[in-house]
């Protein structure tokens, strides 16, 4: 039985920082921050579990049913990340690529401590613990006193390796236009790895840092152990409250100018490119074909196509798919019949999935999969990891990885430029600090 107790905020902003900062005394953390995007799917501003009392670890065998046996099991909040590689579990898929950070490929933990903030208002949820635990924790948090330094004072000193070189990659782009050309696919999300080798990162300032960049509405600060996940996410992969399903791929990225005459040309000339309207209609039929799987007949619907998001450093193009499942339908069934997202993969998906394998040089791991929660009535929420940091901290290892759709009009050097456009926030907060 969890302990709940809510508490009224005068400085909101403040008591998040300082709930942040707090967190980083335990072993097993997620915070997920929607950095104040309203939007008519939003459930908090900012959500924070802590402290494992059960979890699960898995490699891809069988990794959805372990999942919802564990989810039945706690009858509880759970948390925790799915892997891109969770793909082969569902079909004759393999991944034998470099794999730099070797995270585990799914990880889930039942937080004895989960807080939220919503409406200028803190709520604390607290499981196997006395009430004295839960607000002398509110005490404490009240009672940080963080540093007036900025954030974007913090200083790595890392130096950028390139898993793939440039002429190698216009090499394998060329090879998937002529699969493309070929017909044997429409379109593949084909991305790099950025590493570091013998790295020391402070994982929270420079998480900060990152957050400070990009105000992502689905940014997220992963610690289990020692692997971390620092994420800028713009995009939402699944949500799911009763009976309706919403997903919101991002396929279209446009740079920002600072002047705003020009800043708004780039917005419409964005909302008007042939190529990106395609490879972002494209990923929407294959996600309302993915929905579909499990929706009442005539359930599924569009319910925004090809609008442009505008966030601090891109203009993205969004499309909103909504679904009404049919009842009893298993929450964990939903994702994997609909995983890996769409937007990162390409159409035909395990087509896509096979030539991505071929034709990429490192195993993507926690990049490109998802991070998110269920909750105890079978509700869930899971972002798409991509503007992220991957950091294992025994091994030194950073990684980030980009990419981009590549359709038959892709021009490579074109697609690498939009590569770099998605790099500049992790490398800015990497190599400058």
């Amino acid at each position: 039985m969890r302990i709940t107790r809510s508490f009224s905020l005068k400085k909101t902003q403040e008591f998040k920082d300082k709930l942040l900062h707090w967190s980083r005394d335990y072993e097993e953390v997620l915070w997920l921050d929607s950095n104040n995007h309203v939007t008519d799917y939003g459930s908090f501003e900012v959500l924070l579990a802590v402290d494992a009392l059960t979890s699960i670890q898995t490699d891809y065998l069988d990794a959805f049913q372990k999942l919802e046996e564990y989810r039945r099991e706690t009858n509880d909040w759970v948390f925790g990340y799915l892997s891109y590689d969770l793909k082969n579990d569902q079909e004759n898929l393999c991944s034998k690529n470099h794999d730099g950070a070797g995270f585990p490929e799914m990880y889930f933990f039942q937080p004895k401590k989960l807080i939220w903030v919503k409406a200028g208002h803190i709520h604390f949820s607290y499981l196997k613990v006395v009430e004295d635990e839960l607000l002398s924790d509110f005490e404490a948090i009240n009672g940080i006193r963080l540093k007036k330094e900025k954030v974007f004072e913090v200083k790595n000193d890392v130096h950028i390796k390139l898993r793939m070189f440039k002429d190698e990659y216009f090499k394998q782009v060329n090879s998937l236009l002529s699969h493309i050309h070929r017909g044997d696919i429409y379109e593949a999300n084909f991305c790099q790895e950025f590493f570091a080798e013998n790295t020391h990162l402070d994982t929270l300032e420079t998480y900060k840092r990152l957050n400070s960049i990009s105000h992502a509405p689905f940014a997220c600060y992963l610690r289990i152990l020692d692997n971390y996940l620092l994420c800028a996410s713009p995009e939402r992969y699944l949500r799911k409250r009763g009976d309706e399903v919403i997903s919101q791929p991002i396929k279209g990225t446009a740079k920002r100018s600072k002047d705003f005459l020009e800043d708004d040309k780039l917005k419409k000339k964005l909302q008007e490119d042939e190529k990106e309207r395609a490879e972002n209609i494209m990923i929407v039929d294959l996600v309302r074909n993915d929905l579909a799987k499990h929706a009442v007949r005539g359930g599924v619907a569009v319910e925004e196509l090809c609008e442009i998001y505008t966030y601090e450093q891109v203009h993205q193009m969004v499309s909103t798919v909504s679904a009404q499942v049919k009842e009893g339908v298993s929450p964990v069934a939903i994702l994997r019949d609909s995983f890996p997202m769409g937007s990162m993969t390409g159409a035909p998906k395990i087509s896509a999935m096979k030539l991505i394998e071929s034709h990429e040089n490192f195993k993507r791991g926690l990049y490109s999969g998802a991070v998110g929660y269920f909750d105890p009535d079978g509700n869930f929420d899971f972002n798409v990891v991509i503007r992220s940091i991957i950091y294992q901290e025994s091994k030194k290892y950073v990684s980030f990885s980009v990419g981009s759709a590549i359709t038959a009009k892709a021009i490579p050097e074109k697609e690498y430029e939009e590569c770099l456009l998605k790099a500049k926030a992790m490398r800015q907060v990497l190599e400058n600090g």
